[in-house]
């Protein structure tokens, strides 16, 4: 359970980290409003990818 719980932290921090890559490359799909959000909620999906992954390897 505890691996799959991880997973799953992976798979939304990437999701929410490509969304605001998007945003802040692109303009898609929020319209590139806020730079400083975009950076924000960049920076918080990678580091939930990271906790994911290190809950992951720490999981027996």
């Amino acid at each position: 359970m505890a691996k799959a719980l991880s997973i799953a932290g992976m798979v939304v921090g990437g999701l929410l980290a490509f969304t605001f890559l998007a945003d802040l490359a692109v303009g898609i799909p929020f319209g590139g409003q806020q730079m400083l959000m975009d950076i924000g909620f960049l920076a918080s999906g990678a580091l939930l990818c990271y906790l994911g992954w290190n809950a992951f390897r720490d999981a027996k």
